[in-house]
C-alpha cells in the first residue's frame, strides 16, 4: 500500500491536501476492487466444481463488496473537485455521502444474515464439511483481514470516514466467514449444528458496526458539536498571542475533513488603536491560514481593564456565576456608567447541560449584584448556549 502511494500519490505525506487524501481513498478503492473481484473468481470457481452452496454465496458476498470500493472510488473523484459557484464551501462532503452508501451495504448484509440464521435455527439443515471449503474462507480471511488493517489504518491517518466504513465491513466479513469455520468444524467433530446460533451472533455485530458507520456519517452531514479538546486547543493558541486579553464564542464549522471554517470573539484593550487591534487579529488569521490551513475570522472586543471599578464588577459577577454553577461563565464585561445607576454589560455562557434554565441563571444573577452605595447596578445580559 505504501509502494502504491509513493509511485501515485505526489507528497504523499502531506495529509491536509485535499488531492492527496483524494489519493489515499482512489488507491485503496481500486485495491479494494482488485482483491475482491479475485475473491470472487476463486470462490465462484471452487464453488461450481466442488458443487459448495456456501463458497458460491460467499463468492457473491465479494462481489457486493467490490461494490462497495466502486463508491469508495467514486466518492473521491467528486469529492476532490474544487469550490464552485454552486458549492463555493468544496465538495469534500460527497466522502460522507460514500459512507452512508457503506453502512447500508453492511446493514442488508447483517439483515440478512440474521434472516437466514433465524431459518437455520427453526430449520436446521445437515452440514456440508469440506476442507476445500475451509482453506477457501481462510485465504478470504486473510485478505479481508489485510483490507480492514490498511483501510483502518489509513482512515485514522488522514481521518477518512469512507475508509474507516470499508474497514468495517471487511472486518464484518471476517467475523462471518469465521463463524462459518467454527460451525463447520464443530459440526465436523461434535455433529452438533450450531451454524445458525454462530450466524445469528456475527449478524447482530455486524448490524451494530453498521449502525456505528450510519451514526457517525449522518452526525458529520448534519453537524455536531466540535471535540472540545478542539475547541480549547485553538482558544489557547489565539490567546497565547501578545495582545489578546481573551477568547469567546468560538464557532466551529466543518464542510470536510480539510475545510474547515472558525469564528471567534478576541478580547483586546480598549486603550490599543484601532489599527493596531486590527493588525494584530489580521496576523493571528493569516498565521491559522497558512500553518494549520484553517479559515478563520475574529471579532474584535474592545475592554477597559484599567478602570478600578469596571475590574472590581467583573470579579464580583464571575464569582456570582460560578456560585451558581462551575459550568457558567461571562465575557464581554463593560459598565455603563450614570448619575443614578451603572448599566453592567454582559453575556452569559450557559452550556446546554447546565440544570438550571436561562430564566432562572438570569433571575439569580440579577438578584445578587450589589448595589454601588446610592447606585443602583443593572445587568443587561446576553446569553450564549454552548
Amino acid at each position: 500500500m505504501k509502494l502504491l502511494l509513493k509511485m501515485f500519490v505526489k507528497n504523499y505525506q502531506n495529509y491536509n491536501d485535499n488531492k492527496v487524501r483524494s489519493g489515499y481513498i482512489k488507491i485503496s478503492g481500486i485495491l479494494g476492487i482488485i482483491l475482491n473481484v479475485c475473491l470472487f473468481i476463486m470462490k465462484i470457481i471452487v464453488g461450481i466444481l466442488f458443487n459448495s452452496i456456501a463458497v458460491c454465496a460467499d463468492a457473491l458476498n465479494s462481489l457486493t463488496d467490490a461494490f462497495s470500493s466502486v463508491i469508495s472510488l467514486v466518492s473521491a473523484i467528486f469529492a476532490e473537485k474544487p469550490a464552485d459557484s454552486e458549492h463555493p464551501y468544496g465538495h469534500e462532503r460527497i466522502e460522507y455521502l460514500g459512507s452512508l452508501f457503506v453502512s447500508f451495504i453492511v446493514m442488508l448484509f447483517g439483515l440478512s444474515l440474521i434472516k437466514e440464521s433465524i431459518t437455520k435455527i427453526i430449520h436446521p439443515e445437515a452440514l456440508t464439511f469440506s476442507w476445500i471449503t475451509i482453506i477457501i474462507l481462510v485465504i478470504s480471511i486473510g485478505v479481508k483481514l489485510y483490507m480492514y488493517y490498511y483501510n483502518n489504518h489509513y482512515g485514522k491517518l488522514i481521518d477518512a470516514s469512507i475508509l474507516k466504513a470499508t474497514a468495517i465491513d471487511s472486518l464484518g466479513d471476517c467475523l462471518s466467514m469465521g463463524a462459518i469455520i467454527i460451525a463447520m468444524l464443530i459440526y465436523y467433530f461434535t455433529n452438533i449444528n450450531l451454524d445458525g446460533l454462530m450466524g445469528l451472533v456475527v449478524a447482530c455485530i455486524i448490524l451494530k458496526n453498521g449502525y456505528d458507520i450510519l451514526k457517525d456519517t449522518v452526525n458529520e452531514l448534519v453537524g455536531t458539536a466540535p471535540d472540545p479538546d478542539y475547541v480549547k486547543e485553538i482558544t489557547r493558541e489565539i490567546k497565547s498571542y501578545p495582545g489578546v486579553l481573551g477568547v469567546h464564542d468560538c464557532i466551529i464549522h466543518s464542510y470536510g475533513p480539510n475545510r474547515t471554517f472558525i469564528s471567534a470573539h478576541v478580547e483586546v484593550d480598549s486603550k490599543d488603536s484601532i489599527q493596531k487591534s486590527h493588525d494584530l487579529v489580521d496576523n493571528i488569521e493569516k498565521d491559522f491560514n497558512n500553518k494549520k490551513h484553517l479559515s478563520l475570522v475574529l471579532h474584535m472586543d474592545p475592554i477597559d481593564i484599567d478602570d478600578p471599578f469596571t475590574n472590581k464588577m467583573r470579579a464580583v459577577v464571575e464569582k456570582i456565576v460560578v456560585d451558581i454553577d462551575p459550568g457558567l461563565s461571562i465575557h464581554d464585561f463593560r459598565v455603563v456608567k450614570g448619575e443614578t445607576h451603572n448599566n453592567l454589560i454582559f453575556d452569559v455562557v450557559i452550556p446546554y447541560d447546565c440544570d438550571k434554565s436561562v430564566a432562572e441563571v438570569l433571575t439569580t444573577i440579577r438578584k445578587r449584584i450589589p448595589n454601588d452605595g446610592d447606585k443602583e447596578n443593572f445587568a443587561i445580559m446576553g446569553v450564549d448556549r454552548y
